[in-house]
């Protein structure tokens, strides 16, 4: 397909595309023609949703609002406007107003002016209800059902008003705009008013109903978690005055540093004794046991009074230690210290000695060792017990820190809990009473008309047409398979092209007055194109003399074709023979009326077969049902042709189309080249595909396609 030639289809159909929409346009002009006048009325709703100066209290929390978040806002208070609840409000109102005045907003319906008086209080007394109530008719109640179809013959019903109400946000402002479009400026006014009024005080009371069940909920919440806190901190209270517990921090801090003190002290004690044990075996060590006795001997009284003494001091000791080290034990531990070293002195210088050996400092020294190390032995002994003393306390104080601090956790939680509450409380508390108000800033007037669309809708219907008519004979042209000019045939067919005819009246042609005819377009220019043919044709055969003329179905023309060509070759002194090969409709045999018949000369039966002359042109058929091979056997038919090729110039054979099979077939065989005539605006269907395909078959027998039927003027523009 090529767009020249969609041009040329709309440049054939031009009277089409002029007519449709002019009577397009004059429908168009008697419909709107009476339209209305149409009035808008504007309102604008201040939401504060992005209007810093409202958010002064949350400013911090305004600031980054996302766009995606103000947007849903918005798009949550557009829907809320369009609720049906909103809609029926403005729809009673109307319809209210109408019924209570004598100046209605619009024409009275006819269901309007076929209420009676008594019909029409009952009507109004129900819609009033209605409005006070918020509620919408009842559709199963029948007479709520009535006044339902009231309000849509008024067109005031929901889907009615929104078909001419526009809600929208302006741009990215603050505001949202309400227009209303109808054709009596007070009644746009007064519903973009009303929808303005009855959106604002449903959406305050709204939001001021969820606040208050917000603040109370809120308040309750506090009060609970209030007394769950004062209840865990009771129970921590009882707990520690029932097991006298004070302060377990303080209390295990002052007994663990008495542990570790007593720890030292034990650590010290122990050292002690090893230190002293070990002096004294040196000591020991450098004794005899001869001096050993006498001087355990001599001495045994004082070491008995230093003994009694020890015991005091061990006794002393266990109490200081026991009372953790207390201040008043040291004096007395101290005198009783002294008492014992002036018992060991004087047992010192009274014992007997040896005269042989001089070991006095040394008894002294051992002594003295030998206190201290009993002394530290006693000692340990008293802080092991106070230690375990001490470990006790410390343990029993393990089951209390582990209850108190569960108590604590508890409160800890509760008491988060609370705050929690307490701020969630204040913060929505401060909101409510700051909480954004809907504001109607602009309110609607009546406005003057609007400038008229009448000619704009009639320029559009008349733009409309056009561009359907188009669209028409495009999606035509496309599903068009047909074709048209050469070049498609050429494309479709892969076969090649000897040239095109144009369309002609073929009934009233007569050949012998075809080149004496110069005053008829058509005509003329069939001329120039047959000889175009012929010339195409010689070039073809190269000197040979059998053309065989064929096509794929019937009524295309190439009967025509052989005519014209036979009488054209005989314009140009060719001795022409043409044979009428086509059986099923031998229509050159009826027209040409021969005296000589295939069946007659292609018979192989000597008796029975006239010799044809050189003058005769026309070889005719009795239209039989018959095939050329049931007339004469292929020898004898070739041998005929022979014959013929030698009195002829040139034989013009027109056979039946392809779709008779082996009846066109059979005369191809002894055709030279055979020609085969396509009428233009036929298209190729899948079964005559396959007479493409043994025409590509022939090889170079086959000379090409005759287009027949052809618009000229389209063709010759082409060229």
């Amino acid at each position: 397909m090529e767009i020249a030639n969609f041009f040329k289809l709309l440049r054939k159909y031009r009277n089409i595309l002029i007519i449709i929409p002019l009577l397009t346009v004059i429908g168009s002009f008697f419909l709107v023609k009476n339209l209305p006048n149409s009035y808008i009325s504007h309102a604008q709703i201040a939401t504060g949703i992005v209007d810093a100066s409202r958010h002064l209290l949350d400013k911090d929390d305004n600031v980054n609002a996302q766009e995606q978040q103000v947007f849903r806002e918005f798009s949550n208070l557009i829907a809320i406007m369009k609720l049906k609840k909103l809609m029926n409000q403005v729809s009673y109102q109307l319809i209210i107003h109408d019924l209570s005045t004598s100046a209605p907003f619009r024409k009275p319906s006819k269901e309007l002016l076929d209420l009676r008086p008594a019909e029409r209080d009952r009507a109004l007394a129900i819609f009033k209800g209605k409005l006070q109530r918020l509620e919408p008719l009842s559709l199963y109640d029948r007479d709520e059902d009535k006044l339902n179809d009231l309000l849509i013959s008024m067109k005031y019903d929901e889907r009615s008003i929104l078909k001419d109400l526009i809600i929208a946000r302006d741009e990215d402002s603050d505001f949202i705009s309400v227009t209303y479009d109808s054709e009596n400026p007070q009644l746009s006014a007064f519903i973009v008013n009303v929808l303005c009024k009855q959106f604002i005080d449903y959406y305050t009371q709204s939001v001021r109903q969820n606040e208050s069940t917000a603040v109370n909920f809120l308040s309750n919440l506090l009060e609970a978690k209030k007394k769950a806190l004062s209840q865990k901190t009771d129970e921590l209270q009882k707990y520690k005055i029932q097991n006298g517990v004070l302060s377990l921090d303080e209390q295990s801090k002052a007994i663990f540093g008495q542990i570790m003190i007593y720890n030292d002290k034990k650590l010290q004690a122990e050292k002690d004794i090893i230190s002293y044990d070990g002096a004294i075996n040196a000591i020991n060590k450098r004794f005899d046991p001869t001096d050993r006795k006498y001087v355990e001997a001599t001495i045994t009284k004082y070491n008995q009074a230093i003994t009694s003494t020890q015991d005091q001091l061990h006794l002393l000791e266990d109490k200081y230690v026991r009372s953790g080290f207390n201040a008043k034990y040291k004096n007395s531990l101290d005198s009783i210290q002294n008492i014992l070293a002036g018992q060991i002195n004087q047992s010192s210088d009274k014992y007997a000695t040896s005269p042989l050996v001089a070991k006095d400092d040394l008894i002294h020294q051992k002594l003295t060792l030998e206190i201290s190390r009993d002394l530290a032995k006693y000692s340990v002994k008293s802080i092991d017990n106070e230690l375990a003393s001490l470990n006790g306390k410390f343990s029993r104080l393990v089951p209390f820190d582990a209850t108190v601090k569960t108590y604590d956790f508890d409160i800890d939680i509760a008491g988060k809990e609370y705050l929690d509450v307490l701020n969630k409380y204040n913060a929505t508390n401060l909101k409510s009473n700051f909480s954004i108000k809907l504001i109607q800033v602009e309110i609607a007037t009546p406005d003057v008309a609007q400038p008229s669309k009448k000619i704009l809708l009639i320029a559009l219907s008349a733009v409309v047409s056009i561009v359907g008519c188009l669209f028409v004979m495009f999606i035509l042209f496309y599903l068009d398979k047909s074709i048209r000019d050469p070049s498609e045939l050429v494309n479709r067919t892969q076969l090649p092209l000897l040239g095109y005819l144009n369309r002609i009246n073929s009934e009233n042609l007569d050949l012998k007055k075809l080149w004496d005819i110069e005053h008829r377009d058509k005509m003329r220019q069939f001329k120039e194109l047959l000889r175009s043919v012929r010339f195409e044709v010689d070039q073809e055969l190269n000197g040979e003399k059998v053309l065989a003329i064929t096509s794929i179905d019937e009524t295309e023309g190439k009967t025509l074709l052989a005519m014209s060509l036979a009488y054209s070759y005989s314009m140009i002194n060719k001795k022409v023979l043409l044979i009428d090969a086509n059986f099923n409709n031998p229509t050159i045999s009826k027209t040409m009326l021969p005296t000589v018949f295939v069946e007659d000369h292609f018979k192989n039966n000597p008796l029975n077969n006239p010799d044809i002359n050189n003058s005769t042109t026309v070889l005719g058929n009795r239209g039989s049902d018959l095939t050329l091979f049931e007339i004469g056997n292929e020898e004898f038919i070739k041998s005929k042709f022979d014959d013929l090729r030698s009195k002829f110039d040139i034989i013009i054979i027109d056979t039946a189309p392809l779709s008779s099979l082996n009846k066109s077939k059979e005369w191809l065989v002894f055709a030279n080249k055979t020609i085969g005539v396509f009428e233009a605006g036929k298209s190729i269907s899948n079964p005559q595909k396959l007479h493409l395909a043994y025409l590509r078959n022939l090889h170079n027998k086959f000379a090409g396609w005759v287009l027949n039927k052809a618009d000229f003027n389209q063709q010759n523009n082409k060229a």
